[in-house]
């Protein structure tokens, strides 16, 4: 059994590797909550890996998606992940395969939450894989948008919740997600439709979705204001104002933000 202090090490050099947005305001989480949220992050990581990838079919993707959930809503049991994951070893990445070390990371009360979302999450990108991604107006969007990112937010007012007793608004908490959300589908569009996905609204044009984004970030900024604190604040503000930067730059015909632009912003909020 791995022991608990590799175990975190190991977590923090995978989220450096995933995901360099979400490791900064990670690693600036009191112990406790950095471990429920680096549980949180990489178990969602790793479903999101088995629905992005370009080299597994549709049908092998929804079975991997729906034998996730049923195997995370009991105990981590070691021998059913392996086994689960074997005949894919050579495809999945390791964030993937270590998905059940990744709820051993999380303390022990809060787990079952981060379990039972991500459950939730990886039935939503199976149904969204068997309709191959086909989103044909808002409301698709939003159902879309809820799965993959909603949920995320849903999760972590639960973590605040848990640990520090605040309450958070529901529906703040999803826009929050969805606008993260909108922001990648914006960036990612070309490379989306090469690879024949399109996350675009029958007939939107980019400025439909420049218009969903911000509509969502807004309401993100207005979830902010039940934080009190200190540490919770900065891990929310960080990738808010990274994606309300990379929208404005994106608006203005960027690729993304440069990483000069990056630093300067993440030292807007943690030096303020």
């Amino acid at each position: 059994m791995i022991k608990t202090t590799d175990l975190h090490k190991s977590a923090m050099d995978m989220l450096l590797e995933t995901s360099r947005t979400f490791f900064i305001p990670i690693s600036h989480l009191s112990p406790g909550l950095q471990e429920s949220v680096a549980s949180a992050y990489l178990c969602m990581r790793a479903i999101d890996e088995i629905e992005d990838h370009p080299g597994l079919p549709s049908d092998v993707k929804i079975n991997l998606l729906r034998s996730v959930s049923l195997l995370l809503e009991k105990p981590i049991d070691d021998n059913e992940w392996m086994a689960l994951f074997q005949p894919h070893n050579s495809l999945l990445p390791e964030v993937t395969l270590r998905l059940g070390d990744w709820v051993k990371l999380s303390p022990p009360s809060i787990a079952p939450n981060i379990q039972k979302a991500t459950a939730i999450m990886a039935n939503g990108m199976a149904d969204w894989v068997s309709k191959e991604w086909r989103i044909k107006n808002e409301k698709d969007l939003d159902d879309y948008t809820f799965y993959v990112a909603g949920l995320v937010g849903i999760l972590l007012s639960e973590i605040w919740k848990w640990h520090d007793d605040i309450e958070t608004d529901r529906d703040l908490a999803v826009a929050f997600g969805r606008g993260l959300q909108a922001v990648n589908i914006i960036r990612n569009r070309a490379e989306d439709l090469s690879r024949g996905v399109d996350f675009f609204p029958d007939e939107w044009k980019a400025e439909d979705m420049f218009s969903y984004a911000r509509r969502n970030l807004a309401l993100a900024d207005a979830y902010l204001k039940s934080i009190k604190s200190g540490t919770i604040l900065i891990f929310c503000r960080i990738p808010l104002i990274l994606a309300h930067g990379t929208l404005d730059a994106l608006a203005a015909g960027k690729e993304k933000l440069d990483r000069a632009t990056v630093t300067h912003l993440v030292r807007q909020v943690t030096e303020a």
